[in-house]
Parts: structure tokens; C-alpha cells; sequence
């Protein structure tokens, strides 16, 4: 993987602003508004499209990497990476809390969103990277916590001529006051090697 290049925080426009952004440091701070979410359809029968998600073209080929902390704890509250077409094709992935869970995931919609998690519970209150390449017809997401390796966390299918935008975002579907420490968003060329 190329090191990608870091953008400014000015760089994005928001999806749906945040109860407050502010710089502290490097860093942004972002205070999610209680209900705000992503989600289209199924099982739960309801679209959802007010995740706060701070968004920039992303380059076709391309990667874009976003590092946060870790550090919240109340059901569904979530943080990380939106690659985003339109309000029916985007694909989500971060750490959200499932059941008192740290769980790294990804939703991919496509008219539809699924929904794939798998328990971290060791990554709670670490920083954490996601990782998303595009090329061709799919988007390969990978995460890491802290310096140790990237994983595979989702290859998926994603219509080959969408223009994108893609930045960190978060929500809180189930409370108000998630406050989230984004360090880091960065653009660069598409990973080489597919998983």
C-alpha cells in the first residue's frame, strides 16, 4: 500500500452536520446528534440517511484512509468511513458498538444495505484506521488498531463508473452526546494487491 497523502478538514463538506465540529490540534472533534444514522431498508424496514459524513472526491482509482479513536461505549454509536455514490450506493465501515461490543464492519448498499461485523473488543479505546481502495468494480476495505497490520475487512461490488466522495464520518443512532477524536483523513493511489 502507497502512504496516502493527508487532507484538511476544510477540504469535506458535510452529508448532514454534526451538533459541533471543532479543531482541536491536528485533530477534529465531532459531536453526533442523537438518531443520526445510515442505513436503507433491510430487515428493519426504515432508511436512515443523516450519518454525519465529511466528504471529497475520491479519485477513481483510489484510497482513502480515516483514523479515530475508539473511544465510546453505547449501543450502535459508530465511527469511521463513508465511500459514498448517492443516498443508494455507499458503503460504510468502522468500529460500532453491538450488544456492548466493539464490532469492526462494513455496510454496503446498493439500493439495500446488508450488514457484516465481527467482535474487536481489544480495539476499545485505541486508535484505529479503515482503510477503503477502489478499483474497476470493487471497493476493498481493511482496518488496523493502532501500528499493528492492516486486516481484510470486506471486498465488495460497487458500480465501476460512480463518481465518488469519500471522508470520516459517525453517528449515534440510539443517544445524544457521542463525541468522536477523528486524527487523521487521507487520499491516495488504490491499493495494488486485491485482499
Amino acid at each position: 500500500m502507497t502512504d496516502p497523502t493527508p487532507r484538511a478538514w476544510t477540504d469535506g463538506t458535510w452529508t448532514t452536520a454534526p451538533v459541533a465540529a471543532a479543531a482541536d490540534g491536528p485533530d477534529l472533534l465531532v459531536t453526533a446528534s442523537e438518531g443520526s444514522d445510515a442505513w436503507r431498508h433491510t430487515s428493519y424496514g426504515f432508511v436512515r440517511d443523516d450519518a454525519h459524513a465529511l466528504l471529497a472526491p475520491l479519485d477513481v482509482p483510489g484510497a482513502v484512509e480515516v483514523t479515530f479513536d475508539a473511544d465510546y461505549d453505547q449501543q450502535f454509536d459508530q465511527a469511521g468511513l463513508v465511500l459514498r455514490a448517492d443516498a443508494q450506493t455507499w458503503v460504510k465501515a468502522g468500529v460500532e458498538i453491538s450488544d456492548g461490543v466493539a464490532q469492526l464492519g462494513a455496510i454496503v448498499t446498493l439500493g439495500r444495505s446488508d450488514w457484516s461485523v465481527a467482535p474487536v473488543p481489544e480495539w476499545t479505546g485505541r486508535r484505529v484506521t479503515v482503510r477503503a481502495s477502489r478499483a474497476g468494480d470493487a471497493v476493498t476495505v481493511r482496518a488496523r488498531v493502532d501500528d499493528e497490520p492492516f486486516r481484510l475487512v470486506r471486498l465488495c461490488p460497487f458500480p465501476p463508473d460512480a463518481a465518488v466522495a469519500a471522508g470520516p464520518y459517525c453517528c449515534a443512532p440510539t443517544r445524544a452526546g457521542l463525541v468522536v477524536r477523528f486524527r487523521r483523513w487521507a487520499t491516495g493511489p488504490a491499493d495494488a494487491a486485491l485482499h
